[in-house]
């Protein structure tokens, strides 16, 4: 059995705490450059209009399958991906296409895998929820609640003993917070110092019910302190704090210590997109749409006066341009072989792997015996 070497400086004593469990606010926003927030608030319009376009696909039956939008999350999405470097890899839930896109994966490609096609990232097999791509360092889109977690612990692991560089970032809904995979990943992570930052998007709806009525601990970050490990809240409309508070989680994974963030991100729309929401009342729904993250950061950008209205135009048409071509491409590309189904199933070949079709038997037909020439009269 091989022997773990741990990075020098990274010994723990036995007594005392690892680390310091606190949750972390009121860090001060770094004096932003007029240049880096017009290209958050790009960033911002392009998964607007991107999802707003999937959620219509949907409904003409371009999209199959599930989807689950990141409509009012935008600012969550840009300000995370803005503290990741190109190296780091990103584990993510089946609310994952802005996420996509903030990895630096073409709204082509992206399309094209809601699409279902060949050209998709991966190939049209894995539709919304399944997004994977090594090259961007996109590893899922896990459509079981949690189901990433336990992985993207593993990868960091990965890391660990390589001694490398780079961290992962693990994020997940509110949902996720109550289930085991959970608590023994941080559990682990904290015991061996790994380079991860878990990420819950908390939209406050673990489907249709509230944080309050499914978690005793409503304020999820807390839940770091079991594992004396540090967390942080932070408001996820606000693309700024939301960069700066995952750059100190970044950069406390790089220094093996895992770090739990909690970014609180309203829902525009239902859980998936056939989902009307019915579970919200109107004064819910009126606070979240009022809290518009887009909207919200463009009137801010306006009264530091970095955006005018004619710029804001000229943003909001060449996002949607960039959608329209992403669709066409979509469109264009062909739908993946039948024969290519089990291409991706499995990193290297697996003896005996199972390729077997819908429908098609479990076991090859007996052979049949030969007719009989023999005839007889009646008797």
């Amino acid at each position: 059995m091989a022997t773990r070497t741990r990075p020098s400086g990274a010994s723990k004593s036995v007594a005392g705490p690892r680390r310091q469990a606190t949750a972390q606010a009121g860090h001060p926003t770094a004096d932003p450059d007029p240049a880096e927030m017009l290209a958050l608030y790009r960033q911002m319009v392009l998964v607007r209009r991107f999802e707003e376009r999937a959620a219509r696909a949907y409904t003409q039956a371009q999209v199959g399958g599930y989807c689950h939008l990141n409509l009012g999350e935008e600012a969550t999405v840009v300000g995370l991906m803005a503290a990741l470097e190109p190296t780091d890899y990103l584990f993510t839930n089946y609310r994952e296409h802005g996420y996509a896109l903030g990895k630096g994966i073409s709204p082509g490609r992206v399309m094209a895998e809601l699409y279902g096609r060949q050209d998709g990232v991966s190939h049209g097999w894995g539709g919304s929820m399944h997004m994977f791509d090594a090259r961007a360092r996109l590893l899922g889109g896990y459509g079981i609640v949690g189901g990433q977690l336990p992985p993207a612990t593993g990868a960091a692991l990965a890391i660990d003993y390589r001694d490398g560089t780079e961290i992962v970032m693990c994020l997940m809904g509110d949902g996720t917070t109550n289930i085991g995979a959970f608590h023994e990943s941080l559990n682990l992570a904290a015991l061996w110092d790994l380079p991860i930052v878990y990420v819950i998007v908390n939209n406050q709806l673990g489907m249709g019910t509230t944080v309050e009525m499914a978690s005793a601990e409503p304020e999820l970050h807390r839940r770091a302190a079991s594992y004396r490990m540090a967390a942080e809240r932070v408001d996820g409309n606000d693309p700024l704090a939301v960069r700066d508070a995952a750059r100190r989680a970044v950069s406390c994974a790089r220094d093996r210590r895992p770090f739990l963030l909690e970014a609180v991100s309203g829902r525009l729309k239902g859980h998936s997109v056939v989902d009307p929401a019915k579970y919200r009342s109107a004064d819910d729904t009126l606070a979240v749409r009022s809290a518009d993250p887009v909207t919200a950061f463009a009137a801010r950008l306006r009264e530091l006066g970095h955006l005018d209205e004619e710029t804001e135009a000229s943003i909001d048409t060449a996002a949607l341009q960039e959608v329209s071509e992403a669709v066409a491409f979509a469109e264009q590309s062909p739908h993946p072989e039948v024969s290519t189904l089990f291409d991706h199933t499995y990193a290297t070949a697996v003896p005996n792997d199972s390729r077997r079709l819908p429908g098609a038997p479990l076991f090859p037909p007996l052979p049949t015996a030969a007719p009989s020439n023999v005839t007889g009269g009646r008797r």
